[in-house]
């Protein structure tokens, strides 16, 4: 009981990261409980933890919403469309820095996550706003 505030569901983080051989993993932490498991697809994943929240805490799927954060390796890895030299570029962070935070050698600070996640969004805004000619003419 008591998860449902104001007909809102309990927000529940889920992290996604990989270890670099193509599995995505996820975790969570519940009532000091850390949940992991693998998948193909965030999806997957995400059905993996309804059930492991189920299984161990008899949370049910329609009293909670999964918040879904990334770490730098998981982001890359999910969305492969992402160029992370170009994401590296429009933050002011240096690609051989970002090379470092997508094999998890090194750990960006706030403020460096904070600018990466300002570059991703700018980068949706542009894309969002893109309009592709439908008319058929050709150069002469």
């Amino acid at each position: 009981g008591g998860y449902k505030k104001n007909n809102m569901k309990k927000k529940i983080i889920l992290i996604i990261d990989t270890e670099g051989e193509g599995a995505l993993w996820g975790r969570v932490l519940f009532d000091n409980n850390l949940l992991i498991d693998s998948g193909k697809t965030v999806q997957q994943i995400e059905r993996k933890m309804s059930k492991l929240l189920m299984d161990f805490h008899q949370l049910k799927q329609d009293n909670f919403a999964f918040e879904i954060q990334y770490d730098i390796s998981g982001l890359f890895e999910d969305k492969s469309f992402l160029n992370a030299s170009v994401v590296a570029d429009r933050a002011g962070i240096s690609r051989l820095m970002m090379r470092q935070y997508r094999t998890g050698n090194k750990f960006p600070t706030l403020e460096k996550l904070n600018k990466l996640e300002f570059a991703i969004k700018e980068m949706a805004e542009e894309l969002k706003s893109i309009k592709l000619s439908k008319t058929k003419t050709k150069r002469a």
